[in-house]
């Protein structure tokens, strides 16, 4: 889809209600995200404590899960934009539809993924040839169940999706709260044994996440069946007409089909991003996944305004009010790059104590020690990056993000990573400069990009 133009635009509104509005959907889309990454350091610091292997094994498992729920849930970029596009218009009727046809495409690719699986897993030692044989296996572990539950991970990432591009971040963030309690008490259960339960490592981290999203997915989808307010959207209603949910389908999808070759793209690259860290042996590993843990803090913190980027963005083109659509963008930019500056700089400033909570090994305490300033330096950056891309994918500039993560990713953080960490060996030092130069390059690329289109949009109304 590309951004509907109309010949009539509403009066702005003033810029301190848009920073209300902006932050009213942040806020708690926010901290729905850090209890995502509570969770995610939680695991990582169990998994520590259970072995070293377990945590150097989530540099493979984690990040191959990451990349391929990443690719296949491109669907949720066409959700949020095709959605908040119908909020924002007020079409009740067409809003569900998209909302339905959403959840249906959701489980699907999650039934493919879940079949596919056993394809790339049989193959898991090509991905880290100088780890050891434990540390692949424990990762096998992992992934054999979290693969397996795609489809309740996928629906519950497409109702989550749903709520947040009606304008309602709230009601996830409570599921939230509640599901990642859970999530928690059943990874102390599960990971390091209890309860007359052997301890299982990764396998049990797997089962919690398995579980978890389950249950994020049956609450969830429960909330939708509830909520019709202004605001909100409901699945309740009469049912349309399987050409009706096909013609959304279609529409997401225009959407989508882009975001989804961007996230491939991507993931290719951050692969073989990876590929480059794992040449640096297991204790570096295993400090890029401490730190990755802390800097997931910074990301996911991003990622909320972010949503309320892109939920803005949709529902404001859908209101014919494309200024505000621009105006909301960076004030969720601005407010960002606040918020990540003061978060690595923390970091930075208690990166021993920090790193003492993810490992006692006092080798990977000094990698991520000395790599931690840097991660700090990139955290602007990453703000902006984050919030221009989502806005844009929002608005339904899906190819422009597309061009720019393809270049961020396999050119500026490919052939820097390796020019400081392998050429210049800096080591781990050297892979986060190479992370720091992509989300440099596409901050810049994405600003200059979104103040273009934002012209073009206003100079049509």
């Amino acid at each position: 889809m590309s951004t509907v133009i109309t010949p009539l635009a509403a009066a702005a509104a003033p810029k301190f209600v848009l920073t209300r509005e902006v932050r009213a959907l942040a806020v708690p889309a926010i901290l729905h995200s850090l209890l995502q990454t509570m969770v995610f350091v939680v695991d990582r610091i169990m998994l520590g404590h259970h072995s070293s292997t377990s945590l150097s094994a989530m540099q493979i498992a984690g990040t191959l899960e990451w990349s391929v729920w990443s690719v296949f849930a491109a669907f949720e970029v066409g959700t949020i934009a095709r959605v908040g596009f119908h909020v924002g218009a007020g079409d009740t009727e067409r809003s569900r539809r998209a909302a339905v046809s959403s959840l249906l495409t959701a489980f699907g690719m999650g039934a493919l993924l879940a079949v596919l699986s056993p394809l790339f897993l049989s193959r898991l030692a090509i991905l880290a040839p100088k780890s050891s044989p434990e540390v692949v296996l424990a990762a096998r572990d992992y992934l054999e169940v979290a693969m397996g539950a795609s489809p309740v991970v996928f629906v519950a990432t497409a109702a989550i999706a749903i709520l947040q591009a009606g304008g309602d971040t709230r009601t996830p963030l409570a599921i939230g709260i509640f599901s990642n309690l859970v999530h928690i008490a059943l990874n102390r259960v599960l990971i390091l044994g209890g309860l007359g339960l052997p301890a299982m490592g990764t396998r049990g981290c797997a089962i919690s996440t398995a579980l978890t999203f389950g249950l994020e997915s049956v609450l969830t989808i429960g909330a939708l069946l509830q909520l019709r307010t202004k605001r909100r959207i409901s699945l309740r209603g009469p049912l349309a007409r399987a050409a009706d949910y096909v013609f959304e389908a279609k529409d997401m999808a225009h959407v989508a089909v882009p975001s989804l070759l961007e996230r491939i793209l991507y993931q290719t690259g951050f692969m073989c991003f990876v590929a480059i860290t794992t040449r640096l042996g297991d204790p570096s590993m295993a400090a890029y996944q401490a730190l990755m843990a802390i800097e997931s803090i910074c990301w996911l913190s991003a990622d909320g305004f972010g949503i309320a980027a892109a939920s803005l963005a949709a529902q404001k083109l859908g209101a014919r009010r494309p200024a505000e659509a621009e105006t909301s963008t960076k004030i969720a930019a601005r407010d960002a790059m606040l918020l990540l500056s003061t978060y690595g700089a923390a970091f930075a400033l208690f990166r021993v104590p920090i790193l003492r909570a993810f490992t006692s090994d006092p080798l990977v305490i000094a990698i991520g020690a000395g790599a931690l300033p840097v991660l700090a330096l990139a955290q602007p950056f990453m703000a902006c990056t984050i919030v221009a891309g989502q806005a844009l994918r929002g608005a339904g500039f899906t190819r422009d993000v597309l061009f720019i993560s393809a270049f961020g990713s396999l050119v500026a953080r490919l052939a820097c990573t390796w020019l400081f960490a392998i050429t210049l060996d800096l080591g781990m030092v050297g892979v986060i400069i190479g992370s720091t130069s992509d989300w440099l390059a596409r901050s810049v690329l994405l600003a200059l990009v979104g103040r273009k289109r934002a012209k073009t949009v206003l100079a049509a109304v």
